[in-house]
């Protein structure tokens, strides 16, 4: 796997762009210092994740499905983020 500040780099990159859940439930985010901001319908959701949440995920990777990582904060929006080709590339 490639480090884990090049994937922080990508979800970085990848903010305010639309991504979906395992159910089909879609969903953007901001960036805010070392915490990302869900938000789904227009509406801030509240729920941060840390950067350590997705470094945490990152290692779990590939998931099959958000269960598979229930430890993990927001577990149905990290794996979502985490899955996808944007973000995980070639690298999971």
């Amino acid at each position: 796997m490639t480090s884990f500040d090049d994937v922080r780099d990508r979800i970085r990159r990848c903010a305010g762009q639309t991504f979906s859940t395992a159910t089909g439930l879609p969903f953007t985010y901001r960036v805010a210092g070392e915490f990302l901001r869900v938000q789904r319908e227009g509406r801030e959701i509240n729920r941060s994740l840390s950067r350590t949440n997705f470094e945490k995920a990152a290692v779990e990777m590939p998931a099959g499905r958000p269960s598979d990582i229930k430890g993990r904060q927001g577990s149905a929006y990290t794996w979502a983020i985490l899955m996808d080709q944007r973000i995980r590339q070639r690298d999971w």
